[in-house]
């Protein structure tokens, strides 16, 4: 299966909307194991082990593990991810942009050397820094289309006044995406939580197109109104028709003790917040 076609079969499986962040901080890991970079795997795995079943996919940020020398582990997290979840597709989240070998390179990294379903981009530099990724046929390229931090307004709100219509930069990355940029039916977009009128915006625009949607938990974003925002399904609705919607919560879930139960304490929030998901649905 192809990374879209992965997402609608793990979304049935599991029942679940919700896509599980992997951000490891060590200063935050529990007992014994506190500030010690050396366990990142072991406690990512334990977060995976305990919310396999309950999740659409899971989103290590590469960031948390190379910031702490930590690549090695990732690799073996993603080995234990694909082992024992081998029906959830895994998002690297490392938001990339570039052009040309270096884009390649990057690719190859995402693709090959973690052996990531799918990562995440940014389409600033434009097309061609996102082709080399769809080289890779059954591998997904999400791109940042409306982020949800303040800063995001600085460039996705403005207008194009160049362009019929004048649709802000985030608009016309949503129609690029859905149309002639989507090739091989390979791309998703990123929006945030915290606009969901610019969810159901960018729903519009692109109907078809897979949705990672962060901000849910801990940054504040409303659950309810993000899956309303951006859920066109049903069962009238062939999955081909509709978009999935990957809605992301990381620290909620994670650091949701910080005692010897953290897994079992990840495991009851990870089903509280896929709950809460599907009632909006």
């Amino acid at each position: 299966m192809n990374f879209i076609q992965q997402l609608q079969a793990a979304e049935t499986l599991n029942d679940s909307m919700l896509c599980v962040g992997l951000d490891p901080e060590p200063s935050k890991f529990p007992g014994a194991w506190k500030g010690d970079a050396g366990r990142i795997y072991d406690f990512c795995a334990a977060i995976v082990d305990a919310t396999k079943d309950l999740a659409i996919a899971f989103k290590p940020q590469i960031a948390y593990f190379a910031a702490h020398r930590a690549e090695d582990q990732l690799e073996r997290l993603m080995a234990h991810i694909k082992r024992v979840a081998p029906n959830v597709p895994v998002i690297l989240d490392a938001k990339r942009g570039d052009i040309g070998s270096t884009a390649e390179q990057y690719a190859k990294e995402a693709f090959e050397r973690y052996q990531a379903d799918a990562v995440t981009l940014s389409p600033f530099m434009g097309f061609d820094s996102i082709e080399p990724y769809l080289r890779y046929p059954d591998k997904g390229a999400i791109l940042l289309c409306r982020t949800s931090n303040t800063g995001g307004n600085d460039w996705q709100m403005q207008r194009l006044a160049d362009v019929d219509g004048q649709p802000r930069l985030y608009e016309h990355l949503a129609r690029l995406a859905q149309s002639e940029w989507n090739k091989n039916g390979q791309l998703g977009l990123v929006v945030g939580a915290t606009f969901p009128s610019e969810i159901a915006r960018v729903r519009e625009l692109a109907p078809t197109l897979p949705l990672l949607i962060p901000g849910v938990g801990a940054q504040g974003g409303d659950a309810e109104a993000t899956v309303k925002a951006g859920w066109r399904g049903g069962p009238a609705v062939p999955a081909a028709q509709r978009g999935s919607i990957i809605v992301s919560s990381s620290r909620a879930v994670l650091y949701a003790s910080n005692g010897n139960d953290f897994a079992a304490a990840a495991r009851r929030v990870a089903l509280d917040t896929r709950a809460l998901l599907n009632r909006a649905r």
